[in-house]
């Protein structure tokens, strides 16, 4: 297993990939491994795409995570599979879930507006309006800079 951590970290050195993602993949490929060894109790060597498979159908239908979790969950199998494992991936053996169609949820004007005059916090306000006028996400809010901000153009760049 070490032989694997190793080749796995040297990949993320490599690639300069973010630690979010590194600690996302790490989990995810360990929940992979721990299922194969000790739920099927098989070798990883010896893993084959109905082992695959039947780990995909485990995540959907007992764990009962979402379109979106279980293609990065597949993301980071793949990867596993193809660089540690230096097996051939067959997208068709497993294929990437659909993911539903969603349009987000915008509140009415009148509870925005009560939001903003009901918030006495003159930058919890600035904030607010910003998210709600430019369509940012809160993440991309907190992460602006002053210089960010172009007042006189009336623009932010993100």
């Amino acid at each position: 297993m070490e032989k694997y951590k190793r080749q796995i970290e040297l990949f993320f050195e490599l690639k300069n990939s973010p630690e979010s993602t590194r600690k996302s993949m790490r989990r995810r490929i360990n929940d992979f491994l721990f299922y194969v060894e000790v739920v099927l109790e098989i070798e990883i060597d010896e893993v084959a795409f109905e082992d695959i498979q039947g780990y995909i159908l485990h995540l959907k239908r007992d764990r009962k995570l979402s379109p979106g979790t279980i293609n990065n969950c597949i993301s980071s199998i793949k990867f596993f599979y193809t660089y540690v494992l230096e097996k051939t991936w067959n997208p068709i053996k497993v294929p990437r879930m659909r993911r539903g169609k969603s349009f987000p949820v915008i509140p009415p004007r009148e509870q925005v507006y009560a939001l903003l005059e009901g918030t006495n916090n003159l930058k919890h306000k600035a904030i607010l309006a910003l998210i709600y006028g430019s369509g940012l996400r809160v993440s991309e809010v907190a992460r602006l800079k002053i210089s960010d901000i172009d007042s006189q153009g009336m623009r932010v760049r993100v």
